[in-house]
């Protein structure tokens, strides 16, 4: 079986809505998972690859906003592309805050919808690879020793191999092995490209120092 690179998932009460959505997304080339509410949706397991949400405004019971705002709350990514049939501008602002990709009136313009779709996947697909980095960089710095975290801490926040010996209370030359360990183990081919590492996994300068080998 092949399994989808990316799926949408539509959210709307009326079946009408949701079975030509669902029509218009695969007829350009987007696999479609429908459901009626929004308690609905939160109870079915979301598959781990990109994905965005087509959402009603208006539901039953558990209305699209909050939907997005429980969403939020669980830590969930998914892109959610709006859906109203009131043009309620207020709603409209308060769900782009929330950061929705589009927030479209019904009845809506077939392109309209399948051009935010496109924003809302890459989106995503953005968000995965940044994390997938992240993840792979915090994996990198696992293997880091205690003494070559501080080393690179100190090297990123601009000190020289001089100045961190004496921060560390060591030689010059130990820093500069520490520091070629830590730029082989992080995969690092610049300072430049240490320092893009740092900022992505958040590392900082140490408060203290322990001087110790």
């Amino acid at each position: 079986m092949t399994v989808p690179k990316s799926i949408v998932f539509v959210v709307d009460d009326d079946p009408l809505v949701r079975d030509s959505v669902a029509d218009l997304l695969r007829s350009a080339g987007h696999p479609a998972q429908t459901f009626g509410s929004a308690s609905e949706f939160m109870q079915v397991k979301r598959p781990d690859f990109s994905a965005c949400l087509i959402l009603d405004v208006e539901l039953p019971g558990l209305s699209g906003l909050d939907l997005q705002a429980r969403l939020a709350t669980s830590g969930s990514e998914v892109p959610i592309i709006f859906l109203t049939g009131h043009g309620d501008i207020p709603k409209s602002v308060r769900a782009m805050k929330a950061g929705a990709v589009e927030f479209l009136t019904k009845p809506f313009r077939g392109n309209e919808l399948l051009d935010a779709v496109r924003q809302a996947l890459s989106r995503d697909g953005e968000f995965r690879r940044q994390r997938a980095d992240t993840l792979e960089l915090r994996e990198r710095l696992g293997t880091l020793t205690p003494r070559e975290r501080q080393v690179f801490a100190l090297v990123v926040a601009g000190l020289l191999n001089k100045q961190i010996a004496g921060e560390l209370g060591t030689t010059e030359m130990t820093i500069k092995t520490h520091r070629g360990r830590v730029m082989r183990k992080m995969q690092a081919a610049s300072l430049a490209d240490l320092v893009r590492m740092a900022q992505k996994v958040k590392i900082s300068p140490p408060s203290s120092s322990t001087k110790v080998e």
